[in-house]
């Protein structure tokens, strides 16, 4: 039986900040990033490269 891997990776959301909605799943590692990520990306509702935040 194999072991599980013991990792501090997160899995995390990321929602548009213009249309509210939520387009990407991730990982973060929370040891090196506690704070919440903002990354630009496309929105394919928006249709335009947009600001994704984290959501819980």
């Amino acid at each position: 039986m194999a072991k599980k891997a013991k990792t501090k990776r997160e899995k995390i959301i990321l929602e548009c900040t213009e249309c509210k909605n939520r387009n990407y799943n991730s990982t973060k590692n929370k040891a090196n990033n506690p704070e919440r990520m903002q990354i630009k990306k496309y929105c394919p509702t928006c249709r335009k490269t947009t600001e994704h935040k984290e959501t819980k």
